[in-house]
Parts: structure tokens; C-alpha cells; sequence
């Protein structure tokens, strides 16, 4: 089955760059097994003393295993996250997990993070909400997106009107959509 858990995970941890090779390295590794060992480590990291540590168990539970066998035991474990964390690192790797996932369970959770003061969780908040919005497009949701294709940061303020564009269609309908709150 290839190498430890633990063992894995200690090379993730030793990584100092959070988007270093050897970090995700160990992290596809993880995602791949995708067994109750690896999904009861990653929940134990989700409970970690350091941001660094929260961050891991969140980004190996956001792809764990092939068609995600542990969704419904990994959505309240980011949910509480969402609602409980404090670092924008962590938020924001929740968010991208959440839009892994594509569970609409997620939503509440990503439009309560829509309004973030900073800038990298409201990108994740609209990296996330296309993915967890339902289809057809729940309103409430579909408006948190709106708010975010019209935010001061560019960067957010784009990947909204991407994911409008994929949850609404045709680009000029986005723009009257935006434009027309």
C-alpha cells in the first residue's frame, strides 16, 4: 500500500511552503489511498494545535479517495471548522475542500464566509459556491455570488463572475445580473 500514514503526513509537515512539491506530493499519496486510516488522521489533523496542521487535514479531506467514500463524515467536520476557525490559511483551505466536495450541504457555511474581511477567504468563497450552489442555483447562494463578483479585490471579484457564468450562462447575462443586483 506504499508508505506509512504517519509517514506521509510527516513530510507533509515538513514542507515549510504551502504549495512546496514534496507537500502535495504527500498529500496525493494520502488522497489516493483513501481509507478509514487516512480519513481518521486527517480528522485528527483537523484538530490540530497549529494552523499548519488544520490546513493538511482539511486539504487531504477535501479530494480523500476516489468518488469522496467519506463525505458525509468529512461536511461536519469542515462545517465546524468554517464556523469555528479563526485563520484565513484554514478558512480558505475549507472553502477550496468545500468546492472539491460539491455538496450542497456546504452552502450555508461558504455564503456565512462570503463577507470575510480578507481577501484569500472570500476568493475561496467564490472558488466554493458554483461548486455547492445546487442546480437549479439556490437563490440565497446565487446572490452571495453576485455580492462577490462586484468585491473591491479583483482576483475575487473575477472568479465570481466565472462561477456566475458557469451557474447562469451566457457572459452578457452575467454582466446584467451583476450590474442589476
Amino acid at each position: 500500500m506504499g508508505a506509512p500514514v504517519d509517514e506521509l503526513i510527516q513530510a507533509a509537515l515538513a514542507d515549510d511552503d504551502p504549495d512546496g512539491p514534496s507537500r502535495w506530493q504527500a498529500i496525493a499519496t494520502l488522497q489516493q489511498r483513501g481509507d478509514l486510516e487516512t480519513f481518521t488522521a486527517a480528522r485528527r489533523l483537523c484538530a490540530g494545535a497549529t494552523a499548519t496542521e488544520r490546513v493538511l487535514g482539511v486539504d487531504i479531506l477535501g479530494e480523500l479517495g476516489r468518488d469522496r467514500p467519506f463525505t458525509d463524515k468529512t461536511i461536519p467536520i469542515l462545517r465546524y471548522l468554517a464556523a469555528s476557525e479563526e485563520d484565513p490559511r484554514v478558512l480558505y483551505s475549507v472553502l477550496i475542500a468545500f468546492g472539491h466536495l460539491r455538496d450542497p450541504r456546504a452552502l450555508p457555511s461558504v455564503i456565512d464566509l462570503c463577507t470575510h474581511d480578507d481577501a484569500t477567504v472570500r476568493y475561496g468563497a467564490a472558488y466554493a459556491l458554483p461548486n455547492v450552489i445546487g442546480r437549479p442555483a439556490d437563490p440565497t447562494g446565487l446572490a452571495a455570488l453576485k455580492r462577490l463578483a462586484r468585491d473591491p479585490d479583483d482576483d475575487v471579484a473575477d472568479w465570481a463572475t466565472l462561477g456566475l457564468t458557469l451557474t447562469c450562462g451566457q457572459p452578457d447575462d452575467v454582466r446584467r445580473q451583476v450590474l442589476d443586483p
